[in-house]
This record gives structure tokens, C-alpha cells and sequence, in this order.
């Protein structure tokens, strides 16, 4: 393109078109195409950039299993796969006022406190503002220098100036480059940012964290190649009424994604919870139609869950369906089956489903575990307080199999919990569990049969 000629841009996901369009004929979004000067491009320093890079053996790479640094909180490190990646570029985003910049002080204090430099860059927030969250949450960091500045330019010749043990960005939207026209938090200054603070990481191996805004939808704001660009990506979920905050990894090049850290929002901070079937069963209440416990796998670990259903007649024809924390058509699919296959009679009457203390659950193993929940309600018959129910049922009324069964028959062993009904299949080699009966079922039947 021709220097001074102007494109739009879509914000949602990088699109370019040389004419204003009501919508984005790639992602399909209204209204997100803005007015940015074209970039331009030196052919010749890229070209000599390209010629400095040289090939290198396979076997001549060093490993950097090893090389991993502790970030001092042990639910961070688990989400990270098992701690923080000299080099790494890290990307955190969650809805505002849920502790993203509470949880990287914590951290930058812990790498301080190891005797790490940390440069924490705020395009936000004043060197004030920080201090005072960090007198709040009782913070030393000794080694930990501000720098309130927004210019890319200016940030990455600091960077390489004091050569840290660790960057933090907060937040990405907020850096610009001079070398673009466009404003702060438009696609082309978002991608140039994380780009060239890819580059910045991987050349002095250190690691970057950056805070990304997140949209309406609970996605991380700026284009979708921001997500590419980046090794990780962790999205802190929550609600403001919940003590509790959850940080998943839906991204992870150096680690399991779908990993799961939990913490305890307090007045101190973020506190790690090492067991967070205690946290999500402690209020659980005991012989109550319509709770029941199920095992769930997020990433490595397996969580105790407690899902409640309740069954009501409706004053309409058809009755409503209403879901929370578990996805709404998987709901309507097993009352459907329900219907079918075990002849409940539910197409009157309104089902509520929720997974108590906020947890997002999607994987299929929890099907069982639903099925029992609407059953126990709509019969009016408490399922024994010391039973966990895990499998995924399919449309002819059976359950399959699920990944990870002994994890989860471990866990609610060291619960307390007497029996276990999971899926025919996978229970080779755990009738030997001390203290935890086994059941195994091959259809919803059989389940039922064994709850009531």
C-alpha cells in the first residue's frame, strides 16, 4: 500500500478493508471497522533481520525443564505447568476489579523476594496507586521497580537498559508504538506491542506477563491473533458475590491446557487453595432432593462438584429450562433422553440446574451426575450425602466411559465419601480402593436403580 493511504480495520478480529463495511465479512461483528493509516513497510530491514538468524542443530538445544522459576504461588505454578519460563510471554486477562492486578503484585513480590529484579510497566495506574495496593496487601519487594509509561519504544529501551528477571505489562491495551498512527488499543497497535514483546522476551530470555481487558462476551479484547501471538494464555474467572477466583490456562505451550488454579480472595490477597473440593462441598447440604455430587477433571487435578436440580411444575404449557455453570443444550439433551428412555415425564414442568459455588463445569463426565440431580428432584428422593457419580451418558441411555477414572475414584477416597457409581468400563483395578465401594453401571437404568 502507498504511504498516507488509510484502511479500515476490524477491532474484533484484524479484517482489513479498503472501504468502510457496516459488517465484518470475516467474523461477522457490526460496527468494528475503523479508520487506521496503513503501516509501511522497510523491506530492507526485514530482510536483514531475516539474515542474521541461523539454523541450529536439534540436538544442540538445550532443555528448559529445568530452568523453570517458582513464582512462589503454588496454584500460579500448576497453571503454568509447573512454574514461570525464562522467556515466556504470558497473557491474563478477566473482567475488571476480579484481581488480575492483585495476583501479578503478589507474584512480583515472591520473585522479588528471590532476589529477581521485576519491572512492573503501568499504563493505568500511577507509582502511588501501586504502592497503595501494595501496603494493602502487605507487600516488601525490594527488588521491584514502577515505570508508568505507555510508549513501546520507550518501555523496550528501558527493558533492555536494567535487563530484569521479569516484566509485567499492565495492560497491553494501554501500550502504543510511534511508528503506527492508529490509537492505543486498535488492532495494529496491539499486535505490534505483543509482537515486538515476543521478540524482547525470547532475545534476553525473560519472561513478560501481560493484562489484557476482556469485552462483554468474557473474551480478551483486541484481535484473536493477540492470543496467537502469545505462549500462554490464562483467564481469571469469578464472581464479585464468590470469596473464591479461578485462573485457566486455555493456552499453554509449555504445559497442560485446561489446567485449573483456585484461589480465596481475602483482604491480604489471593490465597492459593490447595484442595478445592473442601472449598466447593463445604456448604453442601446433607439429604437434600436434588444435590448430588459428581468428579470432574480440570486439566490434571480432579474437583468434587456439587450440582443441584430442581424440578417444579410449571402454570405454563411448556416448561422452562434455566441452567448455570453447565452448558444449556447438554441440559436439554439429557432431559430429553430422560424423557425417552427412562419415562419421566418432564416436558411440563421447569428444570433448574446449577453448579453450586460458581464453577464453570463442560466436560461430559458430569452427564451422569445431572441425570441423577433431575431424577432426585423430580422423584423427591435425597441421593446418599456419601455417594459421587461420574459418566457420560449417551442419547440411547448409556454411559460410556471417562478419562481419568482412578484420579477421580482417588479423590473422593480421600473425601471421606463410601461409594462411587461411575461407568462399568472403568472400573478394572479400583474395587481395591480402601473404604469406597465401587458401583458400576452401564446404563441410566442401572444408576437410578443403585441411587433409589
Amino acid at each position: 500500500m502507498a504511504k498516507g493511504e488509510t484502511i479500515y480495520v476490524c477491532q474484533n478480529c484484524g479484517y482489513r478493508a479498503r472501504k468502510w463495511l457496516g459488517k465484518c465479512p470475516d467474523c461477522g461483528e457490526w460496527n468494528s471497522l475503523v479508520e487506521e493509516r496503513a503501516p509501511v513497510v522497510l523491506k530492507g530491514r526485514v530482510a536483514s533481520a531475516a539474515r542474521r538468524s541461523q539454523p541450529i542443530a536439534y540436538g544442540e538445544v538445550e532443555s528448559q525443564d529445568e530452568a523453570r522459576i517458582s513464582s512462589g504461588i503454588t496454584e500460579f505454578d500448576r497453571v503454568l505447568g509447573g512454574g514461570i519460563v525464562p522467556g515466556s510471554l504470558v497473557l491474563i486477562g478477566g473482567d475488571p476489579g476480579i484481581g488480575k492486578s492483585t495476583l501479578l503484585a503478589q507474584v512480583a513480590d515472591h520473585l522479588s523476594a528471590q532476589g529477581l529484579v521485576v519491572l512492573y510497566v503501568s499504563g493505568e495506574e500511577s507509582e502511588r496507586q501501586i504502592k497503595m495496593r501494595g501496603e494493602r496487601l502487605g507487600l516488601e519487594a525490594k527488588n521491584l521497580y514502577l515505570l508508568p509509561e505507555t510508549n513501546l519504544e520507550s518501555i523496550i529501551e528501558e527493558v533492555e537498559r536494567m535487563a530484569p528477571g521479569a516484566v509485567i505489562v499492565d495492560s497491553i491495551q494501554t501500550v502504543f508504538s510511534s511508528n503506527l498512527e492508529s490509537a492505543p488499543g486498535s488492532v495494529s497497535q496491539v499486535r505490534e506491542a505483543a509482537s515486538r514483546l515476543l521478540m524482547l522476551a525470547k532475545s534476553l530470555t525473560i519472561p513478560i506477563f501481560l493484562i489484557g481487558h476482556v469485552t462483554k462476551e468474557g473474551a480478551i479484547a483486541g484481535p484473536k491473533a493477540l492470543e496467537h501471538i502469545v505462549d500462554t494464555v490464562l483467564y481469571f474467572e469469578g464472581e464479585r458475590h464468590h470469596h473464591h477466583r479461578i485462573i485457566r490456562a486455555a493456552k499453554n505451550r509449555f504445559g497442560a491446557t485446561n489446567e485449573l488454579g483456585v484461589f480465596e480472595m481475602t483482604g491480604r490477597g489471593l490465597v492459593p487453595v490447595s484442595n478445592p473440593s473442601e472449598l466447593f462441598l463445604q456448604e453442601r447440604p446433607l439429604g437434600a432432593a436434588g444435590s448430588v455430587v459428581t468428579a470432574c477433571m480440570e486439566g490434571t487435578r480432579p474437583v468434587l462438584v456439587e450440582i443441584q436440580a430442581l424440578v417444579s411444575g410449571s402454570k405454563y404449557g411448556a416448561g422452562r429450562r434455566v441452567t448455570q455453570g453447565i452448558e444449556f443444550n447438554r441440559v436439554a439433551l439429557l432431559i430429553a433422553m430422560l424423557e425417552k428412555r427412562v419415562g419421566f415425564q418432564l416436558i411440563g414442568d421447569d428444570v433448574f440446574v446449577n453448579v453450586a459455588g460458581g464453577l464453570e463445569v463442560d466436560e461430559p463426565a458430569a452427564d451422569l451426575g445431572i441425570v441423577a440431580a433431575i431424577a432426585s428432584s423430580f422423584r423427591n428422593l435425597p441421593v446418599d450425602p456419601h455417594t459421587v457419580v461420574f459418566g457420560e451418558v449417551g442419547l440411547t441411555g448409556e454411559v460410556r466411559g471417562s478419562l481419568q477414572a482412578a484420579a477421580r475414584a482417588r479423590e473422593a477416597q480421600a473425601l471421606g465419601f463410601k461409594r462411587i457409581i461411575m461407568p462399568a468400563s472403568n472400573t478394572a483395578g479400583l474395587q481395591k480402593l480402601l473404604g469406597l465401594r465401587v458401583v458400576g453401571v452401564r446404563s441410566v437404568e442401572e444408576a437410578l436403580d443403585a441411587l433409589f
